[in-house]
């Protein structure tokens, strides 16, 4: 059991049963709707990565192997989803600003902002959603402290914390 549903009926749904479908994917919503928004940088990024997760488990659940890996599975979905939603904002970022000269630069560029992407998704919650939230989004660092419900100064602290840990992730000798 993988707590939200039986075994039972994620094996009639991995067997084609349209109701268990539908009934596993009604149990998993909350649950991955949940762990995307502590993962994802804002809430609408969020709830694409949620519907993307849910749209491959409603297209893919016949091809899931142990039906105790379900809520592993989704999950690794929708960590996976963010990413590329974080990895897409640099890219775009990148390109805006005419950074890209050569085949040999963009190739770099995408290694470390992969690089990036992975030092940021090892960031605990709230350091991940602040620096996300400022230095990716370029939100005001009053309205990032409001929409997470933290101070200034609790929400500056975060900040400093976070973009410490990516610098000695990226640069470990420093």
């Amino acid at each position: 059991m993988t707590g939200w549903v039986s075994e039972r009926l994620v094996v009639a749904a991995q067997g084609g049963d349209p109701e268990s479908i539908t009934a596993v994917v009604h149990g998993a919503h909350p649950h991955v709707r949940r762990f995307a928004e502590h993962l994802c940088a804002s809430p609408q990024d969020a709830e694409d990565a949620a519907q993307e997760a849910l749209l491959v488990l409603y297209r893919k659940i016949g091809s899931l192997r142990a039906t105790a890996a379900l809520a592993s599975w989704m999950f690794r979905i929708v960590r996976n989803e963010c990413l590329r939603r974080a990895r897409r904002r640099f890219d775009q970022a990148d390109d805006a600003a005419g950074l890209v000269a050569s085949a040999e630069d963009e190739v770099l560029q995408r290694l470390e902002a992969e690089r990036v992407a992975l030092a940021i998704a090892a960031l605990p919650d709230v350091q991940r959603r602040v620096l996300i939230m400022r230095d990716v989004l370029g939100r005001p660092g009053r309205a990032v402290a409001d929409e997470l419900g933290l101070s200034t100064a609790a929400m500056k602290s975060q900040l400093h914390r976070a973009r410490t840990a990516v610098r000695r992730h990226l640069h470990p000798t420093d």
